[in-house]
């Protein structure tokens, strides 16, 4: 099971790529701009023949890396990925050629999406791709990848080096990552199953002399390439509540459920105005039809929005989950395309459920609460629902009508996806009613309404220690 959220300023919304063919020669671009934290440069690589079909959030900005952005969703083969933020050492941010020339983040989830059929195979395709063609960062990130077997965390480290190393996770292991981090590993690499990593990992760190060998301490990642800041990338973290914190409470509700999932993800002292979306995927052995691989997405912070299921076999994303220009790069320079008229004229389900959240955020302890039991509730009846919808698309499948499967996710995902909409706009609605009957509701004057520190969050008289719900 993984879950997760976007941590991103920008416009968020959900899609369903198609698998693809391509003939011989197709190149496909990856790289940063010159706008981005370090300057880069965008290049071309080749694209392979055969891509698969897989589900994502896409967003339009992030630090001069051109849109659309991902960070990762699920592909037909259940090979489930998400990148998270991990900073190295300030030596290796220096030493990064500017420009730098490479793959980013984005490209790399997005391409383990497209071409891996496991866990394990999507390393070594990240793995290949920066030994090819390099790897461009605004100072290094993780990827989670994991399929029904196994799980693997992937850091890619900045400096130009080509510096990346894998640990392998187990089924009853727990893994939160708020920055991303790797701790201790065996210096025989080659030699271990659980771990992979590029072939100067440990012979640089030797160079320069972040790492004795003599010394006969163990080879810790994040004391040699990490941010020299962090020496525990579990304790305390970024978010109020500590990576470290939220693995216990989640081996605390063992056995998990989605709904446990869920639950963790949405949590108010770690999902705040910060979070553009939330996902949980659940994998599967059993599951070996592509079109009944699914995932759980809300369309915004989770903290006040549903979860709603999609399906891959799901053939066309309502326009009101798709791309609009609330939050979308450029937006406020420039005017609309006409050929997207249609779809802008629609409601987002990305802005209602933002208005949920800041409704509920202003006063938390007394609104959050009930706007949770009214998200958990519709989720339940979803999570109702599902076993007669997947027997049934089943059914259809084995006899060979796969279109009538197809047209059945599609009809129950879209259908179920409109009454959460509805439901936001209901209870928009009522906490606009309840708050015009409070005292001062009156917009603040001469105060700036854009900032980066502090964001909107739904805790309880601020409190960490006393979540609203």
């Amino acid at each position: 099971m993984m879950g997760g959220t976007g941590e991103e300023v920008s416009s968020h919304w959900l899609e369903i790529v198609p698998a693809r063919d391509y003939p011989p020669g197709t190149m496909m671009r990856v790289g940063v701009t010159g706008d981005a934290v370090i300057p880069g440069e965008l290049f071309e690589i080749p694209q392979v023949a055969h891509t698969f079909r897989y589900m994502q959030m896409a967003y339009s900005d992030f630090e001069g890396f051109p849109a659309p952005l991902t960070n990762g969703g699920v592909n037909e083969h259940q090979v489930a990925v998400r990148d998270v933020w991990a900073p190295s050492r300030s030596e290796l941010v220096a030493m990064t050629p500017r420009p730098q020339r490479g793959l980013q983040y984005s490209d790399l989830a997005r391409i383990v999406m497209e071409r891996a059929r496991t866990a394990r195979e999507g390393v070594e395709i990240i793995g290949d791709l920066i030994a090819r063609h390099g790897f461009a960062t605004y100072g290094g990130n993780t990827h989670l990848i994991a399929d029904p077997d196994e799980g693997w965390v992937v850091w890619e480290l900045a400096g130009g080096k080509g510096l990346w190393v894998a640990e392998r996770l187990g089924p009853d292991d727990v893994r939160v990552l708020y920055p991303g981090g790797i701790g201790e590993i065996p210096t025989d690499i080659a030699d271990n199953s659980d771990y992979m990593a590029s072939d100067n990992f440990i012979s640089f760190a030797i160079e320069q002399g972040w790492y004795d060998p003599a010394a006969g301490k163990p080879f810790n990642v994040q004391h040699v390439y990490g941010d020299q800041d962090i020496r525990d990338y579990r304790e305390p973290g970024i978010k109020l509540m500590s990576p470290g914190d939220m693995e216990r409470a989640t081996r605390a509700m063992a056995p998990l459920t989605e709904a446990d999932l869920m639950a963790r993800v949405r949590d108010p002292r770690v999902v705040d105005d910060d979070s553009g979306y939330g996902q949980v995927v659940s994998l599967h052995r059993d599951r070996t039809d592509p079109d009944l691989v699914r995932m759980w997405v809300a369309p915004t912070g989770s903290v006040a929005a549903p979860f709603n299921v999609w399906w891959l076999g799901v053939t066309q994303v309502p326009m009101e989950y798709a791309a609009h220009r609330y939050l979308t790069k450029d937006a406020a320079s420039t005017f609309l395309n006409p050929d997207f008229q249609m779809q802008e004229a629609t409601r987002f389900a990305g802005r209602t459920f933002k208005r949920v959240m800041y409704y509920a955020c202003s006063a938390p302890d007394r609104l959050l609460p009930v706007v949770t039991s009214m998200l958990t509730a519709f989720e339940a009846e979803t999570r109702g629902d599902l076993d007669w919808v997947e027997r049934s698309a089943r059914k259809m499948i084995e006899s060979g009508d796969r279109e009538a499967a197809r047209r059945l996710l599609t009809y129950y995902a879209t259908s179920r996806a409109m009454s959460a909409l509805d439901m936001g706009d209901t209870i928009a609605g009522a906490l606009d009613a309840y708050t015009r009957l409070l005292p001062g509701r009156t917009p603040p004057q001469g105060a700036e309404m854009n900032t980066m520190d502090p964001t909107v969050n739904c805790l309880a008289d601020g409190d960490p220690d006393v979540p609203a719900n």
